[in-house]
């Protein structure tokens, strides 16, 4: 877990703009996009913008730990694996801020505990919701995951569409890029890691919303 994930909240908050002068630099990107920011369809936009940003960057006000902090122990002796897949995430480009669109689908292994399945989603929303790098998020993920339950085995595979790439620069509509993280038993074991991939290895062939 990286230490800077532990500091966001109070410190972070501190430092942030204020909303007026969130509002003042989207007119000032309206007037640099060729628009008059005092015009009627737009005159609203700069507080519409603010608005959005805090939901589209909810991600930088939840502790990752805290989201898994509570776990069950009574589950009868299941060891089997824990599998949510197909979790839908928006996220953004940290070099050109659009849209990151796709889907995780997120492991573990138990050991004595586990989570309730939600936490497995709002865990992938709490990363996705920051400025990003699919790499990056991928790593948090699974070691945000590994870290609290410590469990036998934690795999995570991301799939996304990067508008970064298909509205701009090399304009390549319908690529994805899957990236993956195991750890524990999905990294030692064949078997189990063949088991995951079997698992959620269907859902790769359709294509991702928004790409």
């Amino acid at each position: 877990m990286n230490k800077r994930d532990n500091q966001i909240g109070a410190e972070e908050a501190s430092i942030r703009p204020t909303r007026d002068q969130a509002e003042q630099a989207v007119r000032t990107l309206i007037r640099w996009a060729g628009d008059n920011p005092e015009r009627e369809g737009l005159i609203q936009t700069p507080a519409r913008v603010a608005r959005a940003y805090r939901e589209f960057f909810s991600g930088y006000d939840s502790n990752p730990m805290q989201i898994l902090a509570t776990t069950f122990s009574e589950v009868d002796g299941y060891d089997e694996m824990v599998v949510l897949k197909d979790i839908r995430f928006e996220s953004y480009c940290e070099h050109h801020m659009v849209p990151i669109i796709g889907r995780a689908h997120v492991a573990y292994l138990p050991e004595h505990r586990v989570v309730g399945i939600s936490k497995l989603a709002r865990l992938v929303d709490v990363y996705a919701k920051r400025l990003q790098i699919q790499e990056k998020m991928t790593v948090q993920i699974a070691d945000a995951l590994n870290t609290v339950l410590q469990p036998k085995g934690v795999a995570v595979i991301l799939e996304a569409a990067h508008q970064c790439m298909s509205t701009r620069g090399v304009h390549k509509p319908g690529a994805s890029l899957v990236t993956s993280r195991m750890l524990g038993a999905f990294r030692d074991d064949p078997s189990t890691r063949r088991e995951f991939l079997s698992i959620v290895g269907h859902s790769t062939i359709a294509p991702l919303p928004n790409s």
